[in-house]
């Protein structure tokens, strides 16, 4: 990790020395051992209901993103072409280095999404319809990598046709550059097997030397979705930096914090997205919605050392003993005056002259004039 660190601030130096302007490492753990923490909130920041910008309906914002070099940011909508085609956003945060203070988010550009043969993505329902849930920025390539959560039949939606996940590379015009190889357990079928709609790729993240990404919720093979009763595992996958798969493990997913109103009542929970600290720790979002009791969101401190490889068990309900990564609670979001919001997205943003990072959580309004498109910017130590 040190020389990461170190070939990161000569990377800094000599683009600072060019002129890319304000630049700052990209947060990493100085001591691996210890514990990150919320050391104070530092804003609130909104964008309005169904905002038009450059011609496009602004919403769905499912994962944020930072150039460290320039400053910009990146947002992905799940908009599924019910306004506009599969696409991204750039902008800017405006968060003072010297206080920490969160004052303002801004949009100066959207980018359309394109398909390997340079056409968008199709409309929802149709093949290759695309729902993008999360993206990152590569400092290295200065690429971008989104990821597709797929999307098959079942008893509810029986005419959807099957388009299996994805982690696909995009230059920042849009183009498609490649995409990563796909474990054979994330495939998904017609069939009661794969993952369960809806539960596909949901968060992404780049460590130092690898590419991780994790399903929101169990496949049909690991088991039932969580309830109050019991808890579900998702999976996260991590690939080498040059994209050969490198293992898989399992991440023990909450039981529900509440029953739904009434108690047949519909509920989703799952994993929203992952941050990387260092090449085994995370940050990661878990997010419940339930019927009559609104959203529940939990951020976690995972850690994938002492984990066992599950990437050939086939079942985590009926196979063999595996340990799941360990998880610590970091911060519970918890609704005070304002409900707490589908939380789907969370990035670094710069690093303080205190040395805190600084990370923001994004919210998905679903288009939804009941949710809102909401920015939280907290302080961080550990990290």
């Amino acid at each position: 990790m040190a020389g990461w660190r170190r070939t990161m601030a000569v990377v800094v130096a000599f683009a600072t020395a060019i002129g890319f302007g304000a630049v700052e490492a990209r947060p990493s753990a100085a001591v691996p051992s210890q514990d990150l923490r919320i050391t104070r909130f530092l804003g609130e920041q909104r964008l309005p209901h169904r905002m038009q910008f450059a011609d496009t309906t602004v919403g769905g914002l499912s994962g944020i993103d930072r150039d460290p070099f320039t400053g910009t940011w990146y947002f992905i909508s799940d908009d599924r072409w019910r306004y506009n085609p599969a696409r991204f956003y750039t902008g800017r945060l405006d968060i003072d280095p010297l206080t920490g203070r969160f004052t303002g988010v801004d949009l100066t550009g959207v980018t359309t999404l394109l398909r390997p043969d340079g056409t968008p993505y199709p409309a929802y329902g149709q093949p290759e319809s695309a729902d993008p849930e999360t993206i990152r920025f590569d400092p290295w390539r200065r690429r971008l990598l989104w990821g597709h959560e797929g999307d098959r039949p079942d008893e509810t939606h029986p005419a959807i046709p099957v388009s299996n996940l994805f982690l696909r590379w995009t230059d920042r015009r849009g183009r498609h550059l490649g995409e990563l190889p796909l474990p054979g357990n994330l495939r998904l079928t017609e069939t009661t097997s794969g993952p369960r709609r809806n539960f596909g790729f949901e968060g992404l993240t780049f460590t130092p030397h690898t590419i991780a990404a994790v399903v929101e919720g169990p496949r049909y093979e690991d088991g039932q979705p969580p309830t109050v009763e019991h808890g579900a595992p998702a999976r996260i996958t991590v690939w080498s930096r040059d994209g050969r798969i490198r293992a898989q493990y399992a991440y023990p997913i909450d039981p529900l914090p509440a029953a739904p109103i009434p108690p047949t009542g519909q509920t989703d929970s799952g994993v929203s997205e992952i941050l990387a600290i260092d090449d085994h720790r995370y940050l990661a979002l878990e997010r419940s919605w339930i019927e009559g009791v609104n959203y529940r969101v939990k951020l976690y401190e995972v850690d994938l050392r002492g984990a066992t490889d599950v990437l050939n068990d086939d079942s985590l309900a009926t196979g063999g003993s595996y340990r799941p990564v360990t998880k610590r609670l970091v911060h519970e979001f918890a609704p005070t005056d304002v409900p707490v919001q589908n939380l789907e997205s969370l990035a670094w943003g710069p690093r303080l002259i205190s040395g805190e990072c600084t990370l923001v959580v994004g919210s998905d309004d679903n288009f939804d004039a009941r949710e809102v498109t909401q920015f939280l910017a907290f302080a961080v130590r550990g990290c």
